[in-house]
């Protein structure tokens, strides 16, 4: 195991205890979350083959899909067979001197073998019990399994995605499980807050259908308002017009033209300034009621010139713009390079995204690799399996 590459006694969490009893995406990044904030997090995962995202691959790093190498590193594994007693036990130990502890096991699992928030608590009062669900912690659909897609689906993000024209899409990339492991993580840490003052822990609850509809709250205030199903807009957005991707000669441009004044800009670099002067146009209420209209022509003037082309001539004018990236142009950024979120992990080649966050200044260091199954067993003193 390679040691800690910076002091982690300056971070925030220094000194809080964390088991996590996490899997996949959601529970773990939650507690990878505070384990980058300098708290000590232990990870519990079966014997053999332990926590599923191992196997998420290919890709894969020395064996182990990276998906977990992301969602892990700064962690301590131990492996367990919780419905051995003796196993069982040691943990609920452990759980009465830790302060925080999170889990996204299958609903119902944890309180079957006396590991769930009541039990854990009567131990423990000051312990700050973080369950991340995938429908919620109450209501019919409380003890229903679900995964990304899935949520995605049931919350109607597939409905206002993709196309106008076209089928349903989801999102790319894992905005739930991720969005859901931030709301833990905060949950935690605004718990240990109060229980400063107070002594006393409580339990969190967070779930992915929450994350989602928090996600749509702007849509659905819009539907509260209507009751109208919003309308898909590909990249574009259907309360600001002119504010979506744009065809060049050579590929794909985002322009954000969000007020009025820069409308006005943006129809003098496409060469339209009749546009300013056009009653259809003049606010954004009547561009987005004209915008059949007023998007088709817009993008025929932008295929006229190429991506850098426009680019220059947008910011030239102070219009908001970007160009439509790969992840291996995002990465030759310049601006990539000067946040320096991109960190490698001690004693290995693989690069991986850092905390979105700076401390005066830092941000937290990458501090040991993903760790093993059962890698911490005998240094942390619990009984190997078997």
């Amino acid at each position: 195991m390679t040691d800690d590459v910076n002091n982690n006694t300056a971070l925030p969490l220094a000194g809080i205890k964390v088991i996590e009893l996490g899997q996949n995406i959601a529970g773990p990044y939650a507690g990878e979350i505070l384990s980058s904030l300098g708290a000590e997090v232990v990870k519990i995962e079966r014997p053999g083959t332990g926590d599923d995202a191992r196997g998420w691959g290919p890709p894969f790093w020395r064996g182990t899909a990276t998906t977990f190498q992301a969602m892990n590193h700064g962690k301590k594994s131990i492996a367990f067979d919780l419905k051995d007693p003796a196993q069982a036990q040691w943990l609920r130990e452990r759980a009465a001197e830790a302060d925080v502890f999170v889990q996204n096991m299958r609903p119902g699992s944890l309180e079957e073998l006396g590991l769930g928030a009541e039990a854990l608590r009567a131990l423990n009062p000051r312990l700050v019990y973080c369950s991340l669900w995938a429908f919620g912690h109450k209501g019919p659909m409380r003890l229903a399994p679900g995964y990304e897609p899935m949520v995605q689906a049931f919350a109607g993000i597939f409905s206002i995605n993709g196309a106008e024209s076209g089928p349903s899409a989801r999102v790319g990339m894992q905005v739930l499980d991720l969005g859901t492991g931030v709301w833990a993580a905060l949950g935690c840490i605004a718990a240990l807050l109060r229980r400063a003052s107070t002594g006393q822990g409580c339990v969190v609850d967070t779930s992915l259908f929450e994350t989602a509809l928090g996600w749509l709250q702007v849509m659905m205030a819009g539907f509260h308002a209507t009751g109208k199903q919003p309308e898909r807009h590909r990249s574009g957005n259907p309360n600001v017009v002119v504010f979506q991707a744009l065809p060049t000669g050579d590929g794909e441009i985002v322009v954000a033209a969000a007020n009025d004044r820069l409308f006005a800009k943006l129809a003098r670099a496409a060469g339209r300034e009749e546009w300013t002067r056009d009653e259809r146009f003049a606010t954004n209420a009547l561009r987005v009621q004209h915008k059949a209209l007023l998007i088709p022509a817009l993008e025929a003037v932008f295929r006229t010139r190429s991506t850098q082309q426009w680019l220059e001539a947008l910011e030239a004018l102070g219009i908001p713009c970007a160009p439509i990236q790969d992840f291996a142009q995002v990465l030759a950024q310049p601006q990539t390079e000067a946040i320096g979120i991109f960190q490698t992990i001690p004693g290995e080649e693989l690069r991986i995204v850092g905390l979105p966050l700076s401390f005066d200044g830092e941000r937290p260091r990458v501090r040991h690799r993903a760790p093993g199954v059962g890698e911490h067993n005998e240094a942390l003193g619990a009984k190997a399996p078997g």
